[in-house]
């Protein structure tokens, strides 16, 4: 008989599901008008009621079905019980016929750590930048992310009202990435993508350094991974402290399954492990290619006046 596929790949392919039903709470809960939107530390800082569903959804799910597993989501948020119907128990066929690399078959429950984005672009969604919002469930083993799933709940949305909604992203280190249709950046052009609700001085300067032919400012980190990815964009840059590992560790396994590279703006790279600080306090840097072309560009006063 068959060996039960490794746990890896078990965990992936239920996070697939789990990612799903969480694009379909997130646009139910647009769909009813509703947002319950509440002001985390400010006006750029927001939570509404699709972040705390499909956060209690996600980490409900992956927890019943993987007990040892360290999950942590960005959303404090109270251990009610929660009710059946936010519990997702499928998986994806697709992925478990996947070989899992040899480095990772032997993997133990109590080994992974889940990082958990209910919804990145909490701002845009409120502001109904639909194709910014993102769901983000990274999977990191030894300090490093080695497997995520992004979702784009709102993917498509402008094609009609005939278009499939919404799709899910995957990728694990030394498999690849899936759900999408890999693609290079015009060569020879710099286009930059940035934030969009939380720039400043330093972040500009830090553009300007890279001599941009262009610059896109739009919110998300798995967004603006994914602008990677598909050619929109040649490289992810922002100079500031505000993301966070759960923004980072699901994007990062995805470029990382096809050859990107990404670090903080001194190029160190990110650490999962659960007892890791959440803040990526020096920055992000991120392409699919010619990485140290834009590393070696990141001016000292930029790299300074940003501590790891």
């Amino acid at each position: 008989s068959m060996a039960s596929p490794a746990l890896l790949m078990r965990v992936v392919a239920s996070a697939y599901s789990v990612a799903e039903k969480a694009a379909t709470i997130v646009r139910n809960v647009m769909a009813a008008g509703d947002l319950g939107i509440v002001e985390k530390t400010g006006a750029n800082d927001l939570q509404t009621k699709a972040d705390r569903l499909v956060q209690m959804s996600i980490c409900a799910s992956l927890a019943r079905k993987f007990p040892k597993v360290t999950i942590i989501g960005e959303e404090e948020l109270p251990t009610d019980e929660v009710t059946e119907e936010l519990i997702e128990d499928g998986h994806c066929e697709e992925i478990l016929k996947k070989t899992c690399p040899a480095q990772y078959t032997g993997i133990k429950e109590e080994e992974l750590v889940i990082w958990v984005d209910p919804l990145d672009g909490t701002k845009e969604y409120t502001e109904g930048l639909l194709d910014h919002v993102t769901v983000l469930i990274g999977i990191a083993y030894g300090g490093k992310a080695i497997a995520g799933v992004i979702n784009q709940p709102y993917y498509n949305y402008e094609a009609g009202t005939d278009a499939v909604l919404g799709r899910t992203i995957w990728g694990v280190l030394g498999i690849g990435a899936f759900g999408f249709q890999l693609t290079e950046a015009p060569a020879g052009k710099h286009i930059i993508i940035t934030t969009r609700s939380h720039s400043s001085t330093l972040v500009n300067d830090c553009i300007s350094a890279l001599n941009p032919d262009s610059i896109i400012r739009v919110g998300g980190a798995g967004n603006k991974i994914i602008q990677l990815i598909e050619g929109k964009a040649s490289a992810y840059v922002f100079a500031s402290p505000g993301c966070k590992k759960w923004d980072t560790c699901a994007p990062e396994a995805i470029l990382h399954a096809v050859g990107g590279k990404i670090t903080d703006i001194h190029g160190n790279s990110f650490q999962y492990n659960k007892e890791v600080k959440h803040m990526n306090s020096a920055g992000v840097l991120a392409t699919l290619r010619n990485y140290d072309y834009y590393a070696s560009r990141i001016p000292n006063t930029v790299k300074q006046s940003l501590v790891p």
